[in-house]
């Protein structure tokens, strides 16, 4: 099934000067749930091209700050805002939070990662469950105690059946599919506030 890839959320990206239409499916999260405020600190897992950050940079304002990883090269169309460093590395490699120049953990960390997909579904919604157990094995290094997270998942019963396990760690817990998430996609987002550090 094809789709148009110059959509509404494409165009309006364009014309608002976002790098991605994925702003708006992050806009909708926050917007919903309240998950980013003014003045906190937040690390964006796999970061690129950059539109996350853009929207987190803006919310924080220059009381906050926002961390980006990715391991692809450095977007540097981000590296004019103040509030925003970028590391070219792979989270994975990340055994403490001083690794990335930091202190303390985060009060926020976001996640629209996906693996490289090979178009057959078995093997992509295999490789996408990876990667978010490894990002929820990681929490505790990245993410403050009553922090706030958001990640997206492409569906399969396994990652049904994994993120049921993890909603003890969160005191609010919420699945929501965005309106700009093409219809053809299997992707939705797992919203967790108020982290329990160490459960």
């Amino acid at each position: 099934m094809s789709f148009k890839v110059k959509d509404h959320y494409y165009k309006k990206a364009k014309k608002e000067n976002f790098l991605a239409r994925s702003i708006y499916k992050l806009e909708e999260i926050d917007d919903k749930y309240k998950v980013i405020k003014p003045g906190q600190r937040v690390l964006d897992l796999g970061y690129h091209p950059g539109s996350w950050i853009q929207y987190t940079s803006r919310k924080v304002g220059d009381e906050g700050k926002v961390v980006g990883i990715d391991i692809k090269h450095v977007n540097k169309k981000l590296l004019g805002l103040r509030n925003v460093v970028i590391f070219e590395k792979d989270i994975f490699d990340v055994a403490t939070v001083a690794d990335l120049g930091e202190s303390e953990e985060f009060d926020v960390v976001v996640s629209d990662m996906a693996p490289n997909t090979t178009g057959v579904r078995s093997v992509d919604q295999l490789r996408s469950l990876n990667l978010i157990e490894q990002v929820f094995y990681h929490l505790d290094v990245f993410l403050k105690d009553g922090g706030n997270f958001v990640i997206k998942v492409f569906d399969s019963h396994e990652a049904q059946m994994f993120l049921k396990e993890q909603r003890k760690r969160f005191k609010e817990y919420n699945y929501l599919k965005p309106k700009s998430t093409r219809s053809v996609s299997k992707e939705f987002f797992v919203v967790g506030k108020g982290y329990i550090k160490g459960n």
